[in-house]
């Protein structure tokens, strides 16, 4: 049996939680309204550029792969199936790719300066771990012939041929419904197990809380960055934790890779240990820098 003090706690939730959420419609509206309106004026200049890197392709895919794009870590994995560009040019794409990390610290009204250090530091540390990987593996793509994959943003990810409006309004609702039950279910966990819990298991201990932000980001689904991005918000993320789970979550990239390259699974498989394996090594250094300079964000 419920007690009267059990119900008014979950009501107390439930109204904190979705008050907190449908206030940042109209913000969320807006950012993906100006996304969709940017990915459609320069997706196909920016999948050009990515090609035409050569050996400077981690830079273009760290920078490319920063900005908001309809589903491009599914066009850099076809891309690379193709052999047009390198593994390290892949792992730039996927490490900068932020999924719906910027909406949502948009709506939150996050300041300015934040967002661009994460922004930043997610495209600089995208180019080295490239580069890194690249000049181990020589520079050279994979050999497989090039086959152009046409319309992998529509066919995995947002439908984008709908025109901004539509897929703004879809992008709103979809991440809405993730930031409302992540954010109930946060509620009710600090409600009934205390925040001092989840601080001590994932703030105080940052190794811990990269590990396993980065295993969330490997979920291959927008919910993993929007848990993750919360969770930060709440304080009850790292910074370096934050950018683990951010970096190694590259959205439906990664689903796309073992799919277009299914006969080379053992290379998607390594590929995947390089994403987690980065993004994790980050994370944990960037909380010892941080914490040894004593500098916070937020």
């Amino acid at each position: 049996m419920w007690t009267d003090e059990f119900v008014h706690k979950m009501v107390h939730v439930f109204e904190h939680g979705m008050v907190d959420s449908v206030k940042i419609i109209p913000f969320l509206f807006v950012t993906y309204l100006i996304m969709e309106y940017l990915e459609h004026k320069t997706n196909t200049k920016t999948r050009a550029v990515i090609r035409k890197a050569g050996r400077l392709g981690p830079v273009a895919g760290g920078i490319v792969g920063a900005f908001p794009q309809c589903g491009f870590s599914a066009a850099a994995s076809g891309l690379y199936s193709g052999g047009v560009i390198t593994t390290g040019t892949l792992l730039a794409v996927f490490l900068s790719t932020s999924d719906e990390m910027l909406p949502i610290f948009m709506s939150e009204e996050v300041p300015v300066k934040t967002i661009c250090v994460v922004l930043g530091l997610k495209i600089v540390l995208a180019m080295i771990t490239g580069f890194l990987v690249d000049f181990a593996f020589r520079f050279k793509p994979s050999p497989i012939r090039y086959k152009e994959i046409h319309n992998m943003c529509e066919s995995e990810h947002c439908k984008c041929e709908e025109g901004i409006f539509p897929s703004a309004i879809k992008h709103t609702l979809k991440i809405f419904v993730f930031v409302l039950i992540v954010t109930l279910a946060l509620n009710m966990v600090i409600e009934l197990g205390g925040e001092e819990q989840l601080e001590h298991i994932l703030v105080d201990r940052p190794i811990v809380g990269a590990i396993l932000a980065g295993m969330v980001g490997l979920i291959p689904n927008c919910a993993a960055s929007v848990l993750i991005t919360q969770l930060y918000l709440a304080e009850l993320l790292s910074f370096g934790a934050m950018m683990s789970g951010l970096m190694v979550g590259a959205g439906v990239g990664v689903l796309v890779l073992f799919r277009s390259n299914r006969k080379r699974w053992k290379e998607n498989l390594s590929i995947l240990g390089i994403l987690y394996g980065s993004g994790v090594v980050w994370g944990i250094l960037l909380d010892i820098v941080l914490n040894a300079m004593n500098i916070t964000f937020i």
